[in-house]
Formats: C-alpha cells, sequence, structure tokens
C-alpha cells in the first residue's frame, strides 16, 4: 500500500513539475542548459512527491484509525454527538453571518464553525459520564444488565499446577461444574509432566501417564475451556516460580495442592485454588461424641493405640484398639485436630 501511494506521489510531483515548465518555457529557455534544469526540476518534484505523499495521506490516515480504535465506544460516541450539535449550531450562526460584508461574511462562519465543532466536542468528552447517566435516567439508553457470573480480577482465568494435574480429582471438580473457570495449562508444567512420564521410576513414570490423561479428558470432554499458553516467565528461576509470576502477569488464580507453592502464591496475594482445602471443607463434620462404625487396620504409634480410616482418607485413631485390629467396631469421637496434613480424628471403644 505505502509502496503504490509513492509511486502515485513520484506520478503527481511528475505532473506539477512538468506543468510549471510548461507554464513557465520562457525561465529555462533564458540558460544555457535548458534541457538538463527540465529534468533536475522535473526529478526533484518526482522526489518531493515520492517521499511527501504517504505523510500527507496514510501516515495521518493510519493514526487516526489506530486512535479511533484505542478509543472507548463512550469516547467515541461523545466525540461524534458533540461535533454534530456544534456544526449545527455553527450552521445556524453562520447564516445570518455571512450576508455580513466582505471579508467578514466569509471568514466568521468558518471561525464560528472551527469554535462551536472543537468546543462542544470538548464539553462533551468531559460531561460524557453524565449525559450518559441522563440518557438512562430518559429512557433513551437502557442500562446494560450485568453478567450472570460475575467476574473479578483472578477468576476468569486458573492456572493449573502439575501436582493438580497429576491428583487426578481436578477431572471430578471440573465436571460437578463448581470449577467453571478458563484452565490455563503453561507449557513448561506440560514438559514436566512429559518428564514425569518418562521417568524411569514405574511409580513415578504411572503418575505422569496417569496425568497426562486426565489433561487429555478435560480437552476433549470437560465443560471447561483448556488452553495451552506459552508464557514462560524467563526471570524465574523454576516452575513454582514461573506459576507465581504468570498467576501475577495474567490476574489468573493458581489451581494446586502443592503446599509449600500454596504459602508463596498466600505471601504475594496471588489467589489459590489448593483442592486438598476443597476435600477438606467439604468432609463431614464431626464433634465429639459422634458415634462412628470402623475397621481398625494396624497399630497406632502410641501403646495401646488402633488406626482406621474414613472413606474420605481421614485418619481414625482409637484408644484402646490395638488389640482389635482387623475387626469392625462402634467408637465414639473425644476430638478432632485439624493439621497442615489434613484432619485427624480420635476417638474410644464404646462400651458393649
Amino acid at each position: 500500500m505505502i509502496r503504490l501511494i509513492r509511486l502515485l506521489g513520484g506520478a503527481l510531483g511528475a505532473l506539477i513539475g512538468l506543468g510549471f515548465v510548461l507554464s513557465q518555457v520562457g525561465l529555462f529557455d533564458r540558460t544555457g542548459a535548458a534541457s538538463v534544469l527540465i529534468l533536475i526540476w522535473i526529478g526533484a518534484w518526482v522526489l518531493v512527491g515520492y517521499v511527501l505523499l504517504p505523510y500527507l495521506t496514510v501516515v495521518p490516515a493510519n493514526k487516526l484509525i489506530h486512535g479511533v480504535r484505542a478509543m472507548s465506544t463512550a469516547d467515541f460516541l461523545a466525540i461524534v454527538a458533540g461535533l454534530v450539535v456544534g456544526l449545527f449550531i455553527a450552521v445556524l450562526l453562520g447564516l445570518p453571518l455571512a450576508a455580513l460584508p466582505q471579508p467578514y461574511g466569509s471568514y466568521l462562519p468558518i471561525g464560528i464553525s472551527i469554535i462551536f465543532g472543537f468546543g462542544m466536542v470538548g464539553l462533551t468528552l468531559a460531561k460524557r459520564e453524565d449525559l450518559v447517566a441522563a440518557a438512562q435516567a430518559a429512557g433513551i439508553l437502557h442500562r446494560p444488565e450485568p453478567p450472570a457470573a460475575a467476574t473479578r480480577s483472578g477468576e476468569t482465568e486458573v492456572v493449573v499446577d502439575t501436582s493438580a494435574i497429576i491428583d487426578g480429582r481436578i477431572a471430578d471438580i471440573v465436571d460437578s461444574g463448581f470449577l467453571y473457570h478458563r484452565l490455563l495449562i503453561p507449557r513448561f508444567v506440560l514438559d514436566e509432566l512429559q518428564k514425569i512420564a518418562d521417568s524411569s521410576d514405574a511409580q513415578r513414570r504411572g503418575r505422569g501417564r496417569r496425568g497426562l490423561e486426565i489433561l487429555g479428558r478435560l480437552q476433549k470432554e470437560g465443560p471447561t475451556p483448556v488452553e495451552i499458553v506459552t508464557d514462560d516467565p524467563a526471570e524465574a528461576p523454576d516452575v513454582d516460580a514461573k506459576l507465581v509470576a504468570l498467576a501475577r502477569t495474567r490476574g489468573a488464580a493458581i489451581l494446586t495442592n502443592d503446599f509449600n507453592l500454596n504459602r508463596v502464591a498466600d505471601l504475594q496475594s496471588i489467589r489459590v485454588l489448593n483442592i486438598n482445602s476443597l476435600a477438606n471443607a467439604l468432609k463431614p463434620a464431626l464433634l465429639p461424641g459422634d458415634q462412628l462404625h470402623i475397621k481398625v487396620l494396624t497399630e497406632g504409634k502410641e501403646a495401646g493405640q488402633g488406626v482406621g480410616y474414613l472413606d474420605d482418607g481421614t485418619m481414625v485413631v482409637i484408644e484402646g484398639g490395638a488389640k482389635l485390629v482387623g475387626h469392625e467396631l462402634d467408637v465414639a469421637v473425644t476430638r478432632v485436630l485439624q493439621t497442615v496434613m489434613g484432619r485427624m480424628v480420635f476417638a474410644q471403644v464404646r462400651p458393649e
């Protein structure tokens, strides 16, 4: 486009230079080298047109287009409305002014148009919020409805950690509809997951492959959009630091079950969705005196204690249960402790 404009500018310059030569033939005939001067003159005009025409046409047009695109809709409408009103007032005032004797009749209407046009643009821009509110109150404009799901910073996108993918519960959480945000899988997380899947350790390799399967399931069948992002903060030394930097840059939350990553993100005021915290919150509340039916699986660390587990994985320490390993029995809850590793329940055997 620019090249075509430059060629047109060169052609226009040649026409201008040639037109001047034809109108001023005698001026060049006075010299001894008229032909050379004419060629230099026309060449100079070609060069001027070739160089200047884009700056007189395309460049200002592009700046205007970019400015309009960067402008908000409210500002654009305010400018258009102000210009229309200002020019309308200028026409009303310009008609009688045009009847004045020259040169006032020619220049005053032009001056009035410029003054009222730009003046009304400035006024409407400065008072656009009040004008929109007045138009909404009068019923001219409709107040926009708030979105069904309120979104705030960090709630529209969630950066997923490797630990959350390997954990596997993310698929069930997404299927349940409780996690409806756009899930962002960084490329460096995907690379780490691939390394785990290629590990020489059979258990570690199995966890990595299971994570890849869950990720593929989320992409193909999950109701929540999953996006692989290539953002890789170069200044961050490790994966956890990269996750924190990426979440801060995009205003997103972090989905993880890594306790250390959770702490680091909290210290930097980044919202964290911890799967373990969610699981603990969903466990049924137990109070002293509640009755449980549980199987004693092994002896505890302290003498006389037995250990069993609830369906949700909660450890139950049973006083006097060491001699009842392998038996199912009714116990009564004595106290409940909440630790960083989860919930621990202490109970004692109910008397027959």
